[in-house]
C-alpha cells in the first residue's frame, strides 16, 4: 500500500541483492517483514535449509520497494527464488508470468480467504504465510477510568468521546487501507470485479467517508493531516497513552508493548472495529504469501523451502514468538496459539473480514484513494467530489476495462 522506489534500490535488486542462486543447492529468499519480525523468519529459514540439506541466503528487502524491485529483477531473469509477497501482489506477478504455478499444493488446512489471495486464473501461485485484518485497540485503564466500554458503532464512539477527552478519544489514520472499515461497514467496495464495475464513488462510500469525517467534526478523533505522518503519529500517540483508541492490525502489537502506556501488556485491549450499525463492522483482509519466481535455478528446492516455512509447526512458532495470525486452521487449535491473547482477539475479526478484490490491479487501488481520503478529511474536497476523482483515476490508470457505475 505504501510504495516508493529509487534507482539505487533497483540497482541493488539487479546486482548483489538476489540474483539467481549459484547452484541448485542454494536458494535466495527475500524477506519483506519488519525489523521486529525478520530475525525470527531468518532463523526459521536457516533451520528449514539445514533440515532439507540445502542452503538459503536470506536478504531483507524494504517492503515499500520489494514489489517493484522484484518485477524489475524478474523481467531480466534475475531476483530471488522465493519472495514474501503482500497478498495484493500475487495476482499481478502471476499475470506478468513471474511466478511458478504451485499446482498440487494442499490447501485444505488453510483458511479460505487467505487462500483466495494465492490464486489467479483458477491456478495457485502462492502459499499463505500470515493473515491479518484491522481491529479496535484500546487502553483498558483509560476506558475503565472514564466508565466507557469499547464502542460497537461509530456513533457510540462519538457519544463517549467527551468522557475520554474529546480529541484524545480516538486517532483517525488517514491512510487508504484504514478507510476500508468505514467503506465495508457501510456496504460499499472499491470495485465489483465479477461485473467489471468501478463502485468507489457509490452513495454507500460517500456516506462512509462522511461517517469518518464526522468523528473529526464531533471532536471525537484526531489525525495528522499530512498523509506521510498519519501512521507514525497514531503509533506514537497510542503508545504514549495520549489517545485511548486506534484501529490497527496485529503487526502493531510489538510497537505498542514497547510504549509506556502498555508496560503492563494486560492494559492493551482488542475489540472488533466499530461499524455503521452494531455487527456491521467489516475490516479488510491483509497478510502475506510465499511465492516462487519463474525461471530460478532451484525451483524444486524453493518449493520444499516454502513447504517448510509454511508448515504447522512453523506457523505455531511465528504466532507464539511474534503474535502474528496463522493461515492454517489447525494452528488455531494448538495450545500455544489458543493462549495468545492477540491471536484469540483477532480470530473472530479474521473470520468476519471482508475479502479484497484478488485482481492484478488490486495493489494499485490504494494510491488514488489515499490522496482523496486525506484531502477529504482535511476539508479540501467534498466526499462525492473526492471519490469521483478516484473513480476517474481507476478508469484511466488502473482498470481501464471497467466501467463506472
Amino acid at each position: 500500500m505504501r510504495r516508493s522506489i529509487g534507482l539505487l534500490m533497483v540497482l541493488l535488486a539487479l546486482g548483489g541483492c538476489g540474483g539467481p542462486a549459484d547452484d541448485p543447492g542454494e536458494i535466495v529468499y527475500w524477506d519483506t517483514s519488519g525489523p521486529h519480525e525478520s530475525p525470527v523468519f531468518a532463523r526459521i529459514a536457516q533451520e528449514c535449509a539445514t533440515a532439507g540439506g540445502y542452503r538459503v541466503k536470506v536478504e531483507t528487502v524494504a517492503f515499500d520497494a520489494a514489489s517493484n524491485n522484484f518485477k524489475t529483477a524478474a523481467q531480466g531473469g534475475r531476483g530471488p527464488d522465493v519472495l514474501r509477497a503482500e497478498v495484493a501482489w500475487v495476482a499481478q506477478l502471476a499475470e506478468l508470468g513471474y511466478l511458478v504455478e504451485l499446482g498440487g499444493t494442499d490447501t485444505a488446512d488453510f483458511l479460505d480467504t487467505p487462500v483466495g489471495s494465492t490464486r489467479y486464473g483458477g491456478r495457485t501461485y502462492g502459499v499463505p504465510q500470515v493473515t491479518d485484518s484491522l481491529a479496535l485497540f484500546y487502553n483498558r485503564k483509560l476506558l475503565a477510568d472514564a466508565g466507557v466500554t469499547p464502542p460497537r458503532t461509530w456513533d457510540e464512539l462519538k457519544a463517549v468521546a467527551g468522557k475520554l477527552g474529546g480529541t484524545k478519544a480516538f486517532f483517525l489514520n488517514n491512510d487508504a487501507y484504514y478507510a476500508l472499515p468505514f467503506i465495508y461497514g457501510a456496504g460499499g467496495d472499491l470495485v465489483d470485479a465479477p461485473r467489471k464495475k468501478i463502485v468507489v464513488n457509490s452513495p454507500e462510500n460517500v456516506r462512509a467517508l462522511e461517517s469518518a469525517k464526522g468523528l473529526l467534526d464531533g471532536r471525537a478523533a484526531t489525525t495528522a493531516l499530512d498523509p506521510g505522518n498519519s501512521y507514525a503519529g497514531m503509533q506514537a500517540a497510542f503508545s504514549a497513552g495520549e489517545v485511548a483508541m486506534v484501529v490497527n492490525g496485529p503487526w502493531s502489537v510489538a510497537d505498542y508493548l514497547r510504549g509506556p502506556a502498555f508496560a503492563d501488556a494486560a492494559n492493551l485491549g482488542i475489540a472488533p472495529v466499530p461499524g455503521e450499525r452494531e455487527g456491521r463492522g467489516s475490516a479488510p483482509v491483509g497478510g502475506h504469501d510465499y511465492v516462487v519466481r519463474q525461471g530460478g535455478k532451484s525451483v524444486d528446492t524453493a518449493r520444499r523451502f516454502v513447504t517448510c516455512m509454511s508448515s504447522l509447526d512453523n506457523q505455531v512458532r511465528v504466532s507464539r514468538e511474534l503474535g502474528l495470525l496463522p493461515t492454517r486452521k489447525s494452528a488455531y487449535e494448538h495450545p500455544d496459539v489458543k493462549s495468545n491473547p492477540v491471536v484469540a482477539a483477532f480470530r473472530p475479526v479474521v473470520d468476519a473480514a471482508h475479502p479484497r478484490p484478488w485482481i492484478p490491479e488490486g495493489g494499485q487501488l490504494f494510491d488514488p484513494l489515499k490522496t482523496a481520503y486525506a484531502d477529504f478529511l482535511a476539508g479540501r474536497k467534498g466526499a462525492k467530489a473526492a471519490l469521483d476523482e478516484v473513480a476517474g483515476a481507476y478508469r484511466d490508470q488502473v482498470v481501464p476495462s471497467y466501467s463506472i457505475g
